[in-house]
């Protein structure tokens, strides 16, 4: 999807940086070039200031997105994916999982669900970063209580696995 994006706006580096937050942030443009995040509407200055581009750049990258047929059937219906728990987990009793993986290799979130599974521990959230989006992605698990301290060791062995760091 990324490198398709790109292609459009390869010569629009202000609206490449406006795209990327778009996708990155679930924003998404409707038909008549007003930028929402859910159902709440995002100015262009907004925009403009968190992309650190002009803000008639804003309006530019909205009229561009509009006037392509493949840009247009992403981004006006691009949503938030919703609250990360991540950052409140330990006020919530969970633990927190951040493993680097190799992004193209299959699998992987799989096999840490089945090393948690068989433990009995439920996963409330994972969230795995799009390797065309960002440099060194990540997969983040949230899952409720502590985990054995097996648990950790079991996923390091998982063959794609580079990393694992535990937050509590």
């Amino acid at each position: 999807m990324w490198s398709s994006i790109r292609n459009y706006l390869q010569n629009r580096k202000a609206g490449l940086a406006i795209v990327r937050l778009m996708i990155e942030n679930g924003i998404r443009v409707d038909d008549s070039g007003r930028f929402f995040v859910g159902e709440i509407e995002i100015s262009d200055t907004a925009i403009s200031r968190a992309a650190s581009v002009d803000r008639r750049a804003v309006r530019e990258t909205a009229t561009y997105v509009l006037s392509h047929p493949e840009l247009k059937s992403i981004l006006c219906k691009i949503r938030p994916f919703g609250s990360s728990l991540a950052d409140v987990a330990s006020a919530l009793g969970f633990s927190v999982i951040t493993i680097e993986a190799d992004p193209k290799a299959p699998g992987i979130l799989a096999d840490v669900a089945g090393v948690l599974a068989k433990r009995g521990i439920v996963i409330r959230q994972a969230l795995a970063d799009d390797p065309e989006l960002v440099p060194e992605p990540k997969l983040t698990i949230v899952a409720e209580g502590n985990l054995p301290p097996d648990t950790l060791e079991e996923m390091r062995s998982l063959k794609s696995v580079k990393t694992i760091m535990l937050k509590k």
